[in-house]
């Protein structure tokens, strides 16, 4: 159970959680223009600087998020070589959306 924390501290929460969430959308929109060849290495560059992010201390919550981010990264970078770009598009698509509603659910029971 995530710990309960002062107001203050849930609004700046939400705040990094909004910053890293269109941190994330633009690292898949340069994989998404980048070639096949180079996805390999940009999708292992981009996992390890998200993992630095979690050592400054933060709320748990938001630790289990970017665990959440580094798990639907690498699965979506197995899925690039089963399937054409096209779908990949949307896959990622439905890959936000989860996520948006993960971090909907974790606010509400810090509430």
């Amino acid at each position: 159970m995530p710990r309960p924390i002062s107001r203050t501290n849930w609004l700046r929460l939400q705040q990094q959680q909004q910053q890293q969430q269109q941190q994330q959308q633009q690292q898949q929109q340069q994989q998404q223009q980048q070639q096949h060849s180079m996805n390999s290495s940009r999708c292992s560059r981009s996992c390890s600087s998200s993992s630095t992010k979690s050592s400054r201390p933060q709320g748990s919550v938001l630790l289990q998020q970017q665990q959440q981010q580094q798990q639907q990264h690498h699965h979506h970078h197995h899925q690039h070589h089963q399937q054409h770009q096209h779908h990949q598009q949307q896959q990622q698509q439905q890959q936000q959306q989860q996520q948006q509603q993960q971090q909907q659910q974790q606010q509400q029971q810090q509430k």
